[in-house]
């Protein structure tokens, strides 16, 4: 049985380095989408901005500046180099726990992010400091697949990547599709941007050609059983991970597996048409309800159990 405290840490490096990502990449689609287009781009600037819970950042217009202070403002809650920062804090705590590649790749994206001179790179070349980011979080997740045991410690990691992934998407497609903007979003750029936000792109032309239509987006990132970053794909994983650590104990109504296994299959059971006929925003904040009840039931369960309900008599 893993301990409590190491189980959490691999957890939220999980959710800290997906968070990162996710926060790179909007900034890094923004920042593209206005060098494109205007309407685009700040089209792009508000889904930034909304869509991680942060409306008003400190007062900045230029989407230069946005996207600096997503990335690089420490006093931020949720900018990169913060979740690099908390990522890096939980993973040397459980040092043992993981490998010399998968922590040597962490530590130098914290250095890097954390530098004196970072702010200088920045904004020599924005999209090559976010490219070089992203880049190297894929390294850092890469490394943890090729090198880590696939056991307990794995399963706490890649569960939390699934779960942030899961409710961030969720958002994005909130802000995007359910009216929270008050408009249709139909404009092409606008679409490829919210598909590059997902890194979903060139998987979605794919599966859809060039026919670029928000049903068919809302379908793709919702509802794909093989888009790694599709809301579907994320919840069988951590049912899939959630029953495989919840093995050999006993099952509650607030058991996190249960919770998981209920989300999945209430995606399984729905489409696109159901989804047009509810409202986008109801499935949607479903999802993120439903995340954020299987998070705070993994506490419960395998953070802050009671010593009574884990010690024999």
């Amino acid at each position: 049985m893993m301990l409590a405290r190491v189980a959490d840490s691999l957890y939220w490096v999980g959710r800290y380095v997906e968070r990162a990502e996710h926060v790179s990449r909007l900034s890094s689609v923004m920042l593209n989408a206005t060098l494109d287009r205007t309407d685009a781009g700040v089209l792009a600037a508000q889904l930034v901005r909304t869509s991680i819970g942060d409306p008003e950042p400190s007062g900045a217009t230029n989407p230069l500046e946005v996207a600096r202070g997503l990335v690089l403002d420490r006093e931020r809650n949720g900018s990169v180099v913060v979740s690099l920062a908390r990522a890096r804090e939980n993973a040397r705590q459980v040092r043992d726990q993981i490998t010399t590649e998968t922590w040597e790749r962490l530590n130098l994206l914290y250095l890097r992010t954390s530098d004196s001179r970072a702010e200088r790179h920045f904004d020599a070349d924005a999209p090559d400091f976010l490219s070089g980011i992203i880049a190297d979080l894929h390294l850092f997740k890469g490394a943890a697949d090729a090198t880590m045991s696939h056991g307990e410690g794995w399963r706490f990691m890649v569960t939390g990547v699934h779960l942030e992934r899961a409710q961030l998407i969720a958002r994005l497609l909130r802000v995007c599709f359910s009216g929270g903007q008050g408009q249709v979003i139909d404009d092409h750029l606008a679409l490829v941007s919210i598909l590059r936000m997902a890194c979903a792109l060139e998987p979605y032309l794919r599966a859809y050609t060039a026919d670029l239509h928000s049903r068919f987006i809302l379908d793709f990132l919702l509802f794909d059983e093989d888009f790694p970053r599709s809301i579907r794909y994320s919840t069988a994983r951590i049912e899939e991970h959630l029953t495989r650590l919840s093995k050999g104990r006993e099952i509650g109504r607030g058991d996190p597996a249960r919770l998981a296994g209920r989300l999945n299959a209430r995606l399984s059971y729905t489409d696109v048409e159901d989804v047009e006929a509810a409202g986008a925003s109801t499935i949607l904040n479903t999802v993120d309800s439903e995340c954020a009840g299987i998070h705070q039931a993994m506490f419960d369960t395998f953070v802050a159990y009671p010593l009574e309900t884990r010690l024999p008599a």
